[in-house]
């Protein structure tokens, strides 16, 4: 979660990546069939997260790729990780992202942490970045799954499929239409498991784009697997699909 390793830079940056990464290999090959990994990345560092990802995936087999929403005011549309995109896609990666909180908005209004709207918010930012830059066309092999039902996104969705309306030169980045590009992507549960938030996001993205999320430690399994139940939206079989099927799609490793 945030802020990986925004905090230091260069090599010290590379390093930790490289800690934090050699420890959820191991973690994974002490109890074979429990833990999967997504590998760190020092994003702001091309060359160096360009060596994590190969070191990552072909040494360490981890099963993908984890980012924040934003790196230093920069999202993941940003032309400056166009060489670590091309990679992904090529790769054909799983890419998870957790919000953060960007250099622009820390400590906006007294009484409201980040996390509890900035973080929701910065994810919306960044799944428009990726769609408005051209990279969501461009790049559609890497498979995106965002956290949090993917912020407030479900409910701006008219400003969304808007955008190419209102604004001509976005038309190019999504020839079939916003929804087209938004509908490929996945969403997680975490924190968002209620009737609201699942109801918004089904109403415009399909359940099987929909993956399990908890936000441990922060929430429990529990919470969520009881609220899902609770919320009235999903079948029975949906469910099952949130909490296994549509996971075991784009990681088929942990089914075995």
């Amino acid at each position: 979660t945030q802020p990986g390793v925004n905090f230091t830079s260069g090599e010290a940056a590379r390093k930790l990546v490289r800690e934090c990464n050699e420890y959820a290999a191991k973690l994974i090959a002490d109890h074979p069939g429990r833990f999967g990994g997504f590998a760190m990345l020092p994003l702001t560092d091309i060359d160096g997260s360009l060596r994590e990802i190969s070191y990552a995936l072909d040494t360490l087999k981890l099963d993908g790729i984890g980012l924040l929403t934003n790196y230093h005011d920069k999202w993941l549309g940003d032309p400056a990780f166009l060489p670590i995109m091309e990679e992904l896609n090529r790769r054909k990666v799983v890419v998870y992202t957790h919000p953060a909180t960007a250099d622009c908005c820390v400590n906006l209004v007294r009484t409201e942490p980040p996390g509890m709207i900035e973080w929701g918010t910065d994810t919306t930012r960044t799944i428009g970045d990726i769609i408005f830059s051209g990279n969501a066309q461009k790049f559609r092999d890497i498979r995106w799954i965002f956290s949090h039902a993917g912020g407030t996104m479900p409910f701006l969705i008219e400003r969304f499929v808007r955008q190419p309306l209102l604004d001509p030169k976005s038309k190019a980045a999504v020839p079939e239409g916003t929804l087209a590009e938004l509908t490929r992507f996945y969403y997680d549960t975490a924190q968002t498991s209620n009737k609201a938030a699942m109801s918004a996001l089904t109403a415009a993205i399909p359940t099987s784009q929909i993956v399990f999320g908890t936000d441990f430690p922060y929430r429990t399994g529990i919470d969520h697997v009881k609220g899902l139940r609770s919320a009235g939206v999903f079948t029975d079989a949906q469910i099952m699909d949130i909490e296994r099927g549509n996971a075991l799609k784009l990681l088929p490793r942990l089914g075995a």
